[in-house]
């Protein structure tokens, strides 16, 4: 009895997808996820280091400049050799304090990197993304609860859905989707913890109803879903293994 194999096509086949923030974590997976779909891909970051790594892994190209640099932003934009069908923009470092201690420096760069990068993306993005192709932007789930210290995260976490519905609507036929993940097991996610990483994980592993962590892979797969996805576009999707729903 013979077995046959299917292959499929890859689904990004022909296209090209950048990557804001994809030299390490989210947005790096989603980079090599959306190359295994045949995608060209274009990734940017802060740390040349790691970029010349991703170049050479992925046969991507590379821009190493800080995209809350808005010059900087508008000239890796002119300097596109094409248009493009995809672009993921990685969240930045969240920021934690209570209101009497807040670094208010701090919390207009947050502002800047979460809120207004997307909306500057989101123009730039114009006559640049091919119609039916995507934005995809990380928020987060971890803030929706409120606490003390939680003011500046939370505030952006319950934005953004209204701002990618709304540019959903003002950018169409460009589609525009938001994903909100919880606790990722990221590069970051580590410095931020430092030795209190591992007892996060053992926490997690034992209250999230999935009774695992969610890593990068996990949201990369749900990133490219939504290039792929031509009837999704204005919508929030939670990636968080069900931390939400459960105390701590």
């Amino acid at each position: 009895m013979s077995t046959t194999t299917t292959q499929r096509e890859p689904e990004l086949l022909g296209q090209t997808v950048v990557v804001i923030g994809g030299s390490s974590g989210i947005g790096l997976e989603t980079a090599r996820r959306a190359r295994a779909e045949g995608a060209r891909v274009i990734v940017t970051g802060r740390d040349a280091g790691r970029l010349q790594q991703a170049a050479k892994e992925l046969d991507a190209k590379t821009s190493a400049f800080d995209a809350t640099d808005p010059a900087a932003l508008e000239q890796f934009f002119r300097e596109l050799p094409t248009s493009f069908n995809h672009l993921l923009m990685t969240a930045g470092r969240p920021y934690y304090a209570p209101l009497v201690e807040m670094d208010f420096e701090e919390v207009r760069h947050v502002v800047d990197s979460d809120l207004l990068l997307p909306l500057r993306l989101a123009r730039l993005a114009i006559g640049k993304v091919k119609p039916g192709g995507t934005l995809v932007f990380v928020g987060g789930t971890g803030a929706r609860r409120p606490a003390v210290g939680l003011s500046v995260i939370s505030a952006l976490s319950v934005g953004m859905p209204a701002l990618v519905a709304n540019l959903a609507v003002e950018l169409a036929p460009i589609r525009v989707n938001l994903i909100a993940p919880g606790f990722v097991d990221t590069p970051l996610s580590a410095r931020i913890l430092g030795d209190q990483l591992e007892a996060r994980r053992k926490h997690l592993r034992e209250t999230l109803p999935i009774r695992r962590v969610v890593g990068p892979a996990d949201v990369a797969a749900l990133a490219v879903h939504l290039m792929i996805n031509t009837a999704l576009t204005g919508a929030t999707y939670d990636v968080d293994g069900g931390q939400q729903f459960v105390a701590g």
